[in-house]
C-alpha cells in the first residue's frame, strides 16, 4: 500500500488529515457498536493519541443507502469521525490531528481491523 500528500510545501503543516474507504468490510464488526469503541481505543494507541471523553457511536439512517452507526472521538489534538454503510458494509472514517502520525500506520489497522477487502485512502496536510 503507498499514501501518497496531496499537496507539499515549504512551511510545516498544522494537521494532517487521512480519510479512508474501506470496502466489503466483515458486516458483524460494522453492526457491534462495541467493537467500534474497541477500533477507536485501539487505534488511538497506535497513534499516541489521547482521547478526549467518550467515544459516541449512534445508530441511524431512515433511507436504507446510508443507515448505519455514526462515530465521534475527540481527541486533544482534534477528532476521529467514521460512518459505517450496512447497505455497502463500507467503513468511512476520517483522522485528522494536528498531532502528525503515519497514515499507513493508520490505514492497514483499520483495513485489518474492518477486514475490508479494499480500501481508496485520502491523505491531506493542512496549512
Amino acid at each position: 500500500m503507498s499514501v501518497m500528500l496531496a499537496q507539499k510545501r515549504e512551511v510545516a503543516p498544522w494537521g494532517l488529515q487521512t480519510s479512508l474507504d474501506i470496502y466489503d468490510c466483515n458486516p458483524e464488526t460494522i453492526r457491534d457498536k462495541e467493537k467500534i469503541i474497541d477500533y477507536v481505543v485501539r487505534l488511538c494507541d497506535l497513534i499516541g493519541m489521547k482521547r478526549f471523553g467518550e467515544c459516541q457511536v449512534v445508530h441511524f439512517g431512515e433511507d436504507e443507502r446510508v443507515a448505519g452507526y455514526s462515530m465521534l472521538q475527540l481527541i486533544e489534538t482534534s477528532l476521529i469521525s467514521g460512518h459505517f454503510a450496512n447497505l455497502t458494509n463500507t467503513a468511512y472514517l476520517d483522522i485528522f490531528s494536528c498531532k502528525m502520525y503515519d497514515p499507513e500506520v493508520v490505514a492497514r489497522f483499520s483495513q485489518e481491523f474492518f477486514e475490508g477487502k479494499s480500501i481508496v485512502v485520502h491523505v491531506t496536510e493542512r496549512y
